[in-house]
């Protein structure tokens, strides 16, 4: 299973931009899904990731900014992103976490290639 992640780009500060996520295998089972990001000589850190059942979490420096979306059936994830700050500048990546069964259930990660987002001042 792969990840395609499409929707980075460059904008100012206080501008949108909407990340999508497509698993390449609509059939696969996939528990948490979501998206990470690394800024320039940053740690990789959450931005925000939900269930299948719907349970979202969101990191604490996009709260209020970001909203994650998710088609179940489709395998897809989405993150619309408001207001925009130079600090928000990072590559991107999507995530899930496959759900695999040989005997038992577990669960394999899988990421994205990343996509840049550069938000200037």
């Amino acid at each position: 299973v792969q990840l395609q992640a499409s929707g980075g780009g460059s904008v100012q500060a206080g501008g949108s931009l909407r990340l999508s996520c497509a698993a390449s295998d609509r059939l696969v089972r996939i528990g948490r899904m979501g998206w990470y990001r690394q800024g320039p000589g940053k740690e990789r850190e959450l931005v925000a990731d939900t269930t299948a059942e719907g349970s979202v979490n969101y990191g604490d420096s996009v709260k209020g900014r970001f909203t994650i979306s998710r088609d179940t059936a489709a395998n897809t994830v989405a993150v619309q992103m408001n207001n925009l700050k130079p600090e928000d500048t990072a590559v991107y990546l999507c995530y899930a976490g496959i759900q695999l069964y040989a005997g038992h259930w577990y669960t394999k990660d899988v990421w994205g290639q990343g996509t840049q987002v550069t938000v200037s001042s």
